[in-house]
């Protein structure tokens, strides 16, 4: 993200941007009471890792839309529909049926295979240190990216939204919210991160739907009427409403846009932020029942963020939303802020003020889930799998330091990387996602001739596709809006890798497999039919037996 300037290049009036400061505080306080007030125990691994389940099917799929819809999809997406207007639509369509692809397909074996990471659903049929090392190297590389997009956006955020233009201001921003991020994982754990992600989706739904409404309302309730405004005002005429303005219309560019989509799609519901809260359902039907209430959440957010983009353009012009910011990032705020006209109420005001925190709250519940994440794979799979059996107590101190650890290097990061165009990194994590997490994962839980070679030759295989091909992607270089606008080293002719790590990833781990040799995938089948009926048909894992002790965390097959 970037462009930042005062009142007078924003609009925000003085009052708005007081209000919207003392609420970011109060936000940021409350949301860390939170977190002490629902924290776990020392010595309880269940609630620090899973919450115990402990959340209704409404709640953990507020939780589980909450992870999903991050501020690369608020501002990213909103601001792609604002500038592309039909492919920016298709985008977003995409980002809902990457998480009906993991409702349908992936989230009751997980659920059933996993216990506290992505690597115990890997290691439930493929023992081994190496698989969780590989796995956990692979969950950093794929949410290590995401987290700078975000953590780095947040001081342009809000130096966009309060008018300083400080590079000092905006870097403790970074490195102040950072802070709040590693304390909201650390302390909180599951649960505690939860609730501040159902907090944010609750403040992001309502004041989303309450914008969309207005937007709606000032074109007399006739979404044609808003469609054919932000055409005329998009300069590029019915152009807006078709496929084409983003990518363009040549045969390269449809295989381009085919792939970016496929990314998306595979990519968005294979991240190990997202697929961590499976293992927080107590039972097969619960995460069945969260996952509809994530979809039904996420398709209609999908419907805002349609209306709000559109309404930017509309009512601002195409060249007013890319003039504040060349890649459209301040689109849904710009457009909350137009429908509200020159003469701005008080209740107006209130209503910028929710919809400007629900933003600054998605920046941190995103983040913090995101280290969350990287720090439960870190203790559990990489150190606590090192001994026989690690005691409680000890395996969660490891893992609030192992959110340290990976929180200060990415807020350094951050820093470093806040005044470069960040959308790379968002298409290099769905890339991972996509290429190496997905296969990992169709394979590990469905297929039964897999091997352990396979396995890793996918993770692997498919990481290194992606980091080899991705510098030379037009994202990077080759373009005013990439990375190195003024290089020209983009000799892969395409935005995301997609087209070619992805079949590369699955071809790596059949690969491997056959490799391996029939020996041994016989006996990895038989392996996997040893387990194939707690991963498909929901069979009781340990621990959720009554009067069953679980066993040692990390050690189960």
């Amino acid at each position: 993200m970037s462009g930042a300037g005062g009142p007078g290049t924003t609009g925000f009036s003085d009052s708005a941007q007081a209000m919207s400061l003392v609420a970011f505080s109060a936000a940021a306080t409350l949301t860390l009471l939170l977190c002490v007030m629902t924290g776990p125990d020392r010595d309880d691994l269940d609630e620090f890792y899973t919450g115990y389940g402990s959340l209704s099917p409404l709640r953990n799929g507020l939780a589980i839309a909450g992870d999903y819809i991050s501020a690369a999809t608020v501002l990213g997406t909103g601001g792609v529909i604002a500038l592309c207007g039909y492919d920016g639509v298709v985008l977003a369509l995409s980002t809902a049926l990457s998480l009906m692809l993991l409702m349908f397909l992936l989230a009751e074996p997980l659920r059933n295979a996993g216990r506290f990471t992505m690597g115990d659903a890997l290691a439930r049929r493929l023992p081994g240190r190496c698989v969780r090392i590989t796995t956990s190297a692979v969950t950093i590389a794929a949410l290590l990216p995401l987290m700078l997009v975000q953590l780095a956006g947040t001081g342009q955020l809000m130096a966009f939204i309060l008018g300083f233009t400080g590079e000092t201001l905006k870097t403790g921003c970074v490195v102040g919210l950072g802070a709040l991020m590693i304390a909201y994982a650390a302390i909180g754990g599951m649960k505690g991160t939860a609730v501040v992600q159902i907090v944010k989706i609750v403040l992001l739904m309502g004041s989303g739907a309450l914008v969309a409404a207005l937007v709606l309302h000032r074109f007399d309730w006739d979404p044609g009427a808003l469609f054919t405004a932000a055409a005329a005002h998009s300069g590029a005429g019915p152009a807006f409403l078709h496929s084409g303005l983003q990518f363009g219309t040549t045969p390269t560019s449809r295989v381009d846009m085919i792939a970016t989509q496929l990314t998306v799609v595979l990519g968005g519901a294979c991240l190990p932020h997202i697929t961590m809260r499976m293992y927080t359902a107590s039972s097969a039907r619960q995460v069945r029942r969260s996952m509809s209430w994530a979809v039904s959440l996420v398709a209609l957010f999908v419907l805002v963020i349609t209306v709000v983009g559109f309404g930017a353009t509309a009512l601002l012009g195409r060249t007013a939303v890319a003039a504040a910011d060349p890649q459209g990032n301040t689109a849904y705020l710009l457009g909350t802020r137009a429908v509200f006209g020159t003469d701005v109420t008080a209740a107006e005001t209130f209503l910028f003020t929710l919809v400007t925190t629900a933003v600054f709250l998605t920046l941190l519940a995103s983040v913090a889930g995101m280290i969350l994440a990287c720090a439960n794979s870190l203790a559990h799979d990489v150190f606590a799998a090192r001994v026989q059996e690690m005691p409680a107590r000890r395996e969660m101190t490891l893992a609030r330091v192992c959110a340290l650890a990976t929180g200060v290097p990415t807020i350094l990061l951050a820093t470093l990387v806040q005044h470069h165009s960040l959308q790379p990194l968002v298409t290099l994590s769905f890339c991972l996602g996509a290429s190496a997490l997905a296969p990992a994962l169709v394979y590990g839980l469905f297929w039964r001739r897999c091997t352990r070679g396979g396995l890793m030759a996918t993770l692997i295989g498919g990481s290194l596709t992606v980091l080899l091909l991705m510098p030379g992607t037009k994202l990077v270089s080759g373009s005013p809006v990439s990375a190195f606008p003024h290089a020209h080293f983009d000799w892969f002719p395409f935005t995301t890798t997609g087209i070619v790590s992805i079949p590369t990833g699955f071809l790596f781990g059949w690969l491997g497999t056959v490799l391996s040799g029939r020996a041994e995938a016989q006996r990895q089948r038989h392996q996997y039919e040893a387990v194939e009926g707690r991963i498909l048909a929901g069979a009781v894992r340990e621990g959720d037996r009554p009067g069953v002790t679980p066993g040692p965390p990390g050690r189960s097959a």
